[in-house]
C-alpha cells in the first residue's frame, strides 16, 4: 500500500488525525526533503524510517519502492507542502504503482490552491490550475493561450519571481484583469492582496516579498 500524505503548508496544526495514524503505521515514509518532513514528524512524536523522493531521484529509486511495495511493505509519501502529486513530485510513483497492482489511497488534506481560490473573491464555479509557469521555452506561447482563457486561474510562483510574473500577465492579460495574491497561508503573517493586476503589481512591486505565493487571476469575460 501506498498512501499520499497532505502535508501543512505552513501552520503545523492543519494536518488530519487520520494523516497523524497513518504515518504511525507504516514501515517507511518517502520524504521530498528529509530535513523539511523531520519537523512535521518530531512535533507528532513519529519514529518511522525515512528515505529521500524527489524530483532528481524519483526516476533511480522508483523500480526499488515497487518491488518493495510488492513485497509487502507499506509506505507513505510526503511532500514539502501540500498534496503529493500538485506540482510536487508522485506522479511516476503512482503510475508505478498502478501498473503493477499495488493500491495507492491518497487522504484528503492540505494544498495551497484551494484556500487561495475560495478567499480571492473571484468565480469558485469553474477554474483551472496551472502551476508553475515556464521560466524560458514556451512562456510566451503560454501566456498567449492564458489570456483567452474563460475560467478563473491559478498559478504558483516564487517569490523572487512574483513582480516579474505580474508584469507579464499585465501585458498579455490587459492591467484591469482582477486578481488576487495569496502568500504564507495559513501562517502568522498570512497576507490576500486583492485589486487588478496593475494595483497588485505596484503594491509588490513597492515591498520586499516573502513566502510562497499563489496567484489567482480572473478569467476573460465573454
Amino acid at each position: 500500500m501506498l498512501y499520499l500524505i497532505p502535508s501543512p503548508i505552513g501552520n503545523l496544526s492543519d494536518i488530519t488525525i487520520r494523516a497523524i495514524e497513518v504515518l504511525k503505521s507504516v514501515d517507511l515514509i518517502l520524504a521530498e526533503d528529509t530535513r523539511t518532513s523531520s519537523v512535521l514528524l518530531n512535533h507528532y512524536a513519529i519514529n518511522k524510517p525515512l528515505s529521500s523522493y524527489h524530483q532528481h531521484n524519483e526516476h533511480k529509486i522508483v523500480a526499488h519502492l515497487i518491488d518493495q511495495l510488492s513485497a509487502g511493505k507499506s509506505m507513505a509519501l510526503l511532500t514539502d507542502a501540500g498534496t503529493p502529486g500538485i506540482s510536487d513530485p508522485a506522479y511516476l510513483l503512482v503510475k508505478a504503482c498502478t501498473e503493477n497492482n499495488i493500491e495507492v489511497n491518497c487522504l484528503p488534506g492540505a494544498t495551497a490552491f484551494v484556500p487561495a481560490l475560495v478567499n480571492s473573491g473571484l468565480p469558485t464555479n469553474s477554474f483551472c490550475f496551472e502551476g508553475f509557469l515556464p521560466l524560458k521555452k514556451g512562456r510566451q506561447t503560454f501566456l498567449k493561450r492564458m489570456a483567452l482563457e474563460e475560467r478563473t486561474m491559478i498559478f504558483y510562483e516564487s517569490p523572487m519571481r512574483l513582480v516579474k510574473t505580474l508584469n507579464n500577465f499585465i501585458e498579455y492579460f490587459g492591467p484591469d484583469r482582477k486578481c488576487c495574491v495569496s502568500r504564507e497561508l495559513t501562517k502568522k503573517f498570512e497576507e490576500n492582496k486583492r485589486g487588478t493586476l496593475h494595483e497588485v503589481h505596484d503594491y509588490f512591486n513597492a515591498k520586499t516579498v516573502k513566502g510562497e505565493i499563489v496567484i489567482v487571476v480572473e478569467g476573460l469575460k465573454g
